[in-house]
């Protein structure tokens, strides 16, 4: 598979670059951080390293194109503005749209649609009020896009080894689990290349 992965330096973008090497995958990693391309070109398994502005379409276009599959970790902005996440995803939609690139995976949040445990939950969307307004905003994007989309909730992630017993459902969670980075990012390839969820927005979460 050609993969792109956007975000690649982050803490869970950089268990998903090591996954899809370990699977094979032709990666073109995409990170803002130009201090890290340098790394990312060292490894063997990446083709490509890139590094620019999400919410810019030139560079979104170059990285993504070629592509078979997009997985985007776009973590929600704090102190610069609650939009970033949205506003990057409305970049990624429109450019995959326009050169016809078919599967895209997107990280978002459990707690933006959880309701249990619920004094946890209306803490989390208190303290989080602008991160999860622009993860909501940035499934609405997604959603209404024609590309073949995947959202992708992840709960309480950490960075534990792998536990494996990942849950991937369309429901709400009866028992919302704490989720290893490492364990995400198996679940983030394996999702891509599921045609059952085509359009799907799944809550995942580790071993109950």
């Amino acid at each position: 598979m050609r993969l792109t992965i956007i975000g690649s330096t982050g803490r869970t973008g950089r268990h998903v670059l090591a996954e899809a090497g370990h699977r094979g995958h032709q990666i073109t990693a995409f990170t803002r951080h130009a201090d890290q391309v340098p790394e990312l070109r060292a490894l063997p398994c990446v083709s490509r390293a890139l590094h620019g502005d999400g919410r810019d379409p030139q560079a979104m276009r170059d990285a993504i194109a070629g592509a078979d599959t997009v997985i985007a970790i776009v973590g929600a902005a704090r102190r610069k503005g609650p939009h970033h996440t949205a506003e990057v995803a409305a970049v990624i939609t429109e450019t995959m749209t326009e050169l016809g690139i078919p599967r895209l995976v997107i990280t978002s949040a459990y707690p933006i649609v959880a309701t249990s445990p619920r004094l946890a939950i209306a803490l989390l969307n208190r303290i989080l009020a602008d991160a999860y307004a622009d993860m909501k905003a940035m499934e609405q994007i997604v959603t209404a896009s024609d590309i073949g989309w995947r959202i992708a909730r992840l709960n309480r992630l950490t960075d534990a080894p792998a536990r494996g017993g990942t849950r991937i459902t369309s429901g709400l969670l009866d028992k919302p689990t704490a989720l290893t980075r490492a364990d995400a990012a198996a679940a983030l390839l394996d999702i891509s290349q599921n045609p059952a969820l085509a359009r799907a927005a799944v809550n995942i979460a580790g071993p109950r």
